[in-house]
């Protein structure tokens, strides 16, 4: 196997385990968005007449090949191969011969990284935002099942004011709706197309298209100057991390307040019997571990922010290899916000609210009281306040 930086001298396989981490297991998630970046790279090459119309159609149909094979099982990123890089253009070369090898003129492994990160990020926003229209359905549906169940509205814990289990629900509809423009709203800087700023410096000597690249591969603009490429690492990815964190956090509370709303104090609800699991000593126990794990997920992505952060916090300009350690927390940032939506949505659509149950203060009214009393004598809101409160306080 012959990396792509390989010059001939031999290599520590400690020094390739250490410098190569998870990236062969990591980039398994990369292979097609790495295809689809080297399509646009070599069809920008031929129109530039860099490599030839008949190297380009090769090297296009030896990735296709290769993106097949790689979805079927037939290969893997192995750990000599380090990345998702080698992997293919090593096997491309074994496929198609010495074309393969034109392919990585006019671009460096690392904004070839870059670019399929950002493609990942662009997809994966879109992954969760659909997880989230689901979950609101749940809402939605819950709200028009049960909407007029009395719930009482608590401040500080205890009962407030009357609300319902359609307020309830709409207020944390409203909340997912948030989160999930926010995604969008963070889309911007996944969106802007880092290929052909090769190791951030530009490609001094060949006349590439950028632009062609920007449009084939639809980012909405090209990013310059060459050297912002690398200095933006991290940013794309703390902005999806710190939206996927204020998610969890919803869904957080979300969960705090189903938890609570479960135990033998309140049983205000009915969780369905398929999402609660069982004690190893306690044969009357279900338990709602679902939840529980839900609640914590805010703090597990507050990590994986923290992680991004950090890495590139005071890194100085151009590529560091530190930055090969963003990928772990992004990936496992994402695909538990999506877990957590989606059976979140899942809990939802088999709770009942149990009306029986739920027992509202016989206070919980005084607020509205003090509002009649200012709207029936026309006194000053303060007065009727203290007039109420004279009589709940005896």
């Amino acid at each position: 196997m012959t990396r792509l930086w390989e010059k001939g001298l031999p290599l520590d396989q400690r020094v390739l385990a250490f410098t190569a981490g998870e990236d062969h297991l990591l980039d398994a998630r990369l292979v097609s968005y790495d295809i689809r970046g080297s399509e646009a790279h070599a069809e920008m090459l031929a129109a530039q007449g860099l490599i030839t119309n008949e190297d380009c159609q090769a090297i296009c149909d030896g990735l296709r090949e290769l993106d097949a094979g790689f979805a079927n099982g037939e290969w893997e990123i192995l750990l000599e191969d380090e990345d998702v890089h080698t992997a293919l253009e090593s096997r491309l070369t074994e496929l198609i011969g010495p074309t393969g090898g034109r392919l990585h003129l006019g671009r460096s492994r690392n904004d070839q990284v870059l670019t399929a990160l950002r493609l990942y990020a662009l997809d994966a926003t879109e992954a969760v935002s659909n997880s989230i229209g689901g979950l609101l359905q749940s809402l939605s549906g819950l709200a028009g099942r049960e909407g007029v169940v009395p719930l009482p509205g608590f401040t500080h814990m205890q009962h407030a004011m009357p609300s319902s289990v359609a307020l309830w629900s709409e207020g944390f509809i409203e909340a997912f709706e948030d989160d999930r423009a926010g995604l969008q709203a963070a889309r911007r800087r996944m969106a802007k197309n880092p290929l052909g700023s090769a190791a951030g410096y530009g490609t001094p000597g060949l006349d590439i298209d950028r632009e062609k690249t920007t449009a084939a591969l639809g980012f909405a603009e090209t990013q310059n100057p060459v050297t912002a490429a690398q200095l933006s690492r991290g940013k794309a990815e703390s902005g999806l991390l710190f939206e996927l964190t204020l998610l969890t956090q919803d869904l957080g509370r979300l969960a705090s307040d189903l938890l609570l709303f479960y135990t033998r104090e309140f049983a205000y609800v009915e969780l369905a019997p398929d999402v609660t699991t069982g004690s190893s000593i306690m044969p009357q126990k279900r338990n709602p571990d679902v939840l529980e794990l839900i609640r914590a997920s805010g703090a597990s992505l507050q990590a994986c922010l923290d992680e991004c952060l950090m890495i590139t916090a005071k890194l100085p300009s151009g590529y560091q290899r530190d930055l090969q350690r963003l990928k772990a927390p992004l990936f496992r940032g994402v695909d538990l916000s999506v877990d957590c939506v989606d059976i979140m949505s899942h809990v939802l659509e088999g709770l009942k609210f149990r009306p029986e149950s739920i027992r509202l203060d016989e206070n919980i009214n005084a607020a509205a009281e003090a509002n009649e009393l200012v709207q029936s004598e026309g006194i000053p809101f303060r007065d009727a306040y203290r007039r109420v409160a004279e009589r709940y306080n005896k």
